[in-house]
């Protein structure tokens, strides 16, 4: 069995990058493009007849709404990027958000 040094002879791990918030720029284009697209994949397997592909159309819809309001919250603050995809975004998530209301 390997020697372990007690914790007071340890010495402190660095803690340099905790509490630092880095600016990381606006959304990417990326990000709002494949948000996009699994909402619409969504959309398209909640109308499959198939039991389990329909189920599988919730649950990726019941998971992407909250992971969307949270990336349209983040880019609030650190900025929209494309105002076109993000707005496309916004048409889908009203859309997955209706087909969950009517």
């Amino acid at each position: 069995m390997a020697h372990v040094a007690p914790t007071s002879h340890r010495r402190a791990t660095r803690a340099s990058h905790r509490g630092h918030r880095s600016a990381d720029g606006p959304i990417q284009l990326t990000t709002w493009l494949g948000l996009t697209f699994a909402m619409v994949l969504g959309l398209v397997l909640t109308g499959r007849s198939h039991v389990g592909v329909h189920a599988a159309g919730i649950t990726l819809l019941v998971m992407l709404v909250p992971l969307t309001v949270a990336v349209f919250g983040a880019a609030l603050r650190r900025g929209i990027g494309s105002g076109k995809a993000a707005l496309l975004t916004a048409v889908a998530l009203t859309l997955v958000l209706l087909k969950f209301l009517l």
